[in-house]
């Protein structure tokens, strides 16, 4: 089994949010972790969102029925982008039978893309 899903979001976009909604918008889209690392840097939490949307493609169900925060995007200790899910968001991807994710994230300052690669049995 093989799922994809790609994402692209205008960095402004994210910034006017932030900036409209501040720690409202941070708790409800990013964990802890993800906002700690992107404070100040409306393109890295740009790409996240990204991410988090191109993760929801690949499970086949958009952001519908599973929360934000379920979809985790940090980085190991190298910088390499990881995908940790939680929640309804993980056992949506045991039902597909999907266990590896690979991620690619990309931003520039006005535009921000991931893709999403996800395997398993």
């Amino acid at each position: 089994m093989v799922s994809v899903g790609v994402d692209i979001i205008a960095v402004a976009r994210i910034a006017r949010t932030l900036a409209r909604h501040g720690d409202r918008f941070l708790h409800k889209v990013y964990t802890p972790a993800e906002a700690a690392y992107c404070r100040g840097r409306p393109a890295e939490l740009a790409v996240r969102f990204a991410a988090k949307e191109a993760i929801s493609k690949a499970l086949g169900t958009g952001i519908a029925g599973i929360s934000w925060t379920e979809m985790e995007i940090l980085a190991d200790r190298l910088g390499k982008p990881t995908v940790t899910l939680h929640g309804r968001a993980l056992q949506r991807a045991r039902i597909l039978g999907l266990e590896e994710w690979a991620v690619s994230l990309s931003h520039s300052d006005t535009d921000a893309i991931a893709m999403i690669v996800a395997t398993g049995k």
